[in-house]
């Protein structure tokens, strides 16, 4: 990740891989247990603040532009948000979604589409699955520091190369 200008991250918040938090022009704010999955870029406002709130999920490759992302919200892979829009709590972006800018999305709303257009009010299930998901998440952070280190690259794989090794008897599964 690339965290480039006024960035405050909070405790227990993931950063993945080839994220790009440019406080260049506003602040960027991830507040505690939030996560920024790879690829995403979340970008500020001239002069304005750009949070997620406690446990915000932003999914992988999602564009945040000076927004805000409230308590518990998901924002979907690819979709993006755009300047003064706020996401309200335990709500969710599906996927390639656009949030134009000024929306504001009441709290437990699923907003999908281009434009982005609240579609129906969230159940207690799906904020549950939603929640399931982001806590997996504060445990990859846990998991990351306890055992990422450098190495060297391998020239070749070797024969006995063993695999990562974690408990995948919770794993999160797709909502249909």
């Amino acid at each position: 990740a690339v965290l480039i200008g006024d960035v405050i991250v909070g405790p227990r918040c993931y950063i993945g891989p080839c994220a790009s938090l440019r406080g260049d022009f506003g602040r960027l704010i991830l507040e505690e247990g939030a996560n920024l999955q790879d690829s995403c870029v979340m970008h500020g406002f001239p002069l304005e603040d750009t949070v997620v709130e406690v446990d915000g999920h932003i999914g992988h490759g999602a564009v945040l532009h000076g927004c805000r992302v409230e308590r518990n919200a998901m924002v979907g892979m690819n979709a993006v948000v755009m300047d003064k829009a706020v996401v309200g709590a335990e709500s969710i972006v599906a996927a390639m979604s656009f949030v134009k800018a000024g929306m504001v999305i009441p709290p437990r709303s699923m907003v999908m589409g281009t434009p982005a257009k609240v579609v129906r009010a969230l159940t207690d299930d799906d904020v549950a699955w939603k929640s399931f998901g982001t806590r997996q998440y504060h445990e990859l952070a846990v998991r990351s520091l306890q055992t990422m280190r450098e190495v060297d690259a391998d020239t070749a794989v070797a024969p006995d190369r063993g695999r990562i090794a974690f408990d995948t008897s919770a794993l999160h599964t797709p909502k249909s």
